[in-house]
């Protein structure tokens, strides 16, 4: 379980979160949804150790990360940030290497090589190993991102938890693709060691995949729980200024805005 307890964190005497408490638990998809200015991508931020909070801490499993290392911490946790430019002319394959860096020093070993390939392959594209990163469309690009940070956590880790973070995951990818990678998230956590949280705008894709979410509002933790009771009328439209009409079908939700 990754815990984020008592979160507070103030830029310029502007509180971006207040108070935020939330448990993340393995094998489940968390997914933090919330208005533009909400604190999701600062939340985030926090829990993977690149910003400290003001006040509260962040547990993987029990301990601190403030008193882990960020060598030890990439081990365990993969992060996909919003940014996924590179200024080097690198090929595919050298770009998903780069998330086993954490786990060699100087060349590459067979487990880094089968984890790479692995990782390509989960993520159809193997195909383009050989490619200039730079010359992808952006919908390529991030998804070579998605084989990169998955090439980091591939390997199981004996007596931890894995961590994949992720910092709006879906952009730049038609809806064939924000489905295909949904679908392939939801086959990781079969492996039940995996933490997965991750920040959408979708709220009918949180609707569909999320195990738990969780609802930001002006940096405060509006609500948290299934879809049955975060995708609310009430907690919409306090949150995002519009009145949803909801449509349940079976265990399926649907919102619609006029």
């Amino acid at each position: 379980m990754l815990s984020a307890k008592n979160i507070t964190y103030k830029v310029g005497g502007k509180t971006l979160l207040d108070n935020i408490s939330v448990d993340f638990e393995e094998g489940n998809l968390n997914l933090i949804i919330g208005p533009n200015g909400a604190g999701k991508s600062t939340l985030i931020k926090i829990i993977c150790s690149q910003i400290k909070p003001e006040s509260g801490a962040v547990h993987y499993a029990g301990k601190n990360i403030a008193a882990t290392s960020l060598s030890e911490l990439a081990q365990i946790r993969s992060v996909l940030s919003q940014n996924i430019e590179l200024a080097f002319p690198l090929t595919v394959k050298e770009v998903v290497m780069m998330g086993r860096y954490p786990h060699y020093d100087g060349k590459p070993g067979q487990k880094d090589e089968a984890a790479c390939q692995e990782a390509m392959d989960f993520f159809d594209v193997s195909a383009m190993a050989d490619r200039n990163y730079m010359t992808l469309s952006g919908g390529e690009k991030q998804r070579v991102h998605f084989a990169r940070v998955i090439a980091q956590i591939w390997c199981p880790v004996t007596g931890s938890n894995r961590y994949l973070i992720l910092d709006e995951p879906l952009t730049f990818l038609d809806v064939h693709y924000q489905f295909d990678f949904m679908h392939k998230i939801t086959t990781l956590l079969k492996s039940k060691d995996i933490v997965v949280i991750g920040v959408v705008h979708d709220l009918n894709l949180a609707a569909r995949f999320a195990d738990k979410i969780i609802l930001l509002n002006n940096g405060k933790l509006l609500a948290s729980g299934n879809k049955n009771e975060v995708l609310t009328k009430e907690n919409i439209t306090t949150a995002y200024r519009l009145e949803p009409v909801i449509h349940r079908e079976k265990e399926k939700m649907y919102l619609f805005f006029g």
